[in-house]
């Protein structure tokens, strides 16, 4: 079910979409100092994007205020990338799941697709299960949530508390849920 988002182009074109949104609501918002936010964005190289979207996924919008004296770097909350992890994500997100739900054969297989080595897997499945659940935004988020998450078993209990019809829609409402978590700016905001 959450394989086929992996490679599913549009799902990577809706997240570019929705983070297209997210600078241009904060472009508008402008800087804390009421200066006006100039673009200022900056390059990336994630991994696992589909080939065809290697150029929409190679560059993170930023803004820097205008205003003498402030300059203040703004970096709008993101649906593609995961704070400064190098893959996008979605994939970081999946693949982590796709190791509690998936036989291991499936998760080699989508592993060699998206070009993430086993030790990196293993990475994030720590951050997930250490790092997150001990993070001051895990402890005052998880509240919100309508049904208890299993620690042992996220971010898959983490997808499926999210009641929607598809696993498209269970994925882009946890990227929506962990959007403090993708930048320094929205963390310190919120």
């Amino acid at each position: 079910m959450y394989q086929t988002i992996l490679t599913d182009a549009n799902v990577y074109r809706l997240l570019l979409k929705l983070d297209v949104s997210l600078a241009e609501e904060t472009r508008k918002k402008g800087c804390s100092c009421q200066g006006k936010l100039h673009s200022a964005r900056y390059p990336r190289k994630p991994r696992g994007v589909p080939e065809a979207l290697q150029e929409e996924y190679s560059s993170r919008d930023s803004f820097c205020c205008g205003e003498e004296g402030c300059r203040k770097r703004t970096t709008p909350p993101s649906f593609r990338f995961l704070s400064r992890k190098v893959y996008v994500g979605v994939v970081v997100v999946l693949l982590t799941a796709l190791r509690h739900g998936a036989t291991p054969a499936r998760v080699a297989q989508l592993r060699a697709i998206v070009g993430v080595s086993r030790r990196t897997l293993e990475r994030w499945r720590e951050w997930w299960l250490q790092d997150f659940v001990r993070s001051s935004f895990w402890r005052s988020a998880r509240g919100k949530l309508a049904v208890p998450v299993d620690k042992q078993t996220l971010p898959l209990s983490l997808l499926e508390a999210f009641h929607k019809a598809t696993a498209a829609e269970k994925t882009v409402d946890l990227l929506r849920f962990i959007l403090p978590l993708t930048t320094k700016s929205a963390v310190q905001e919120t």
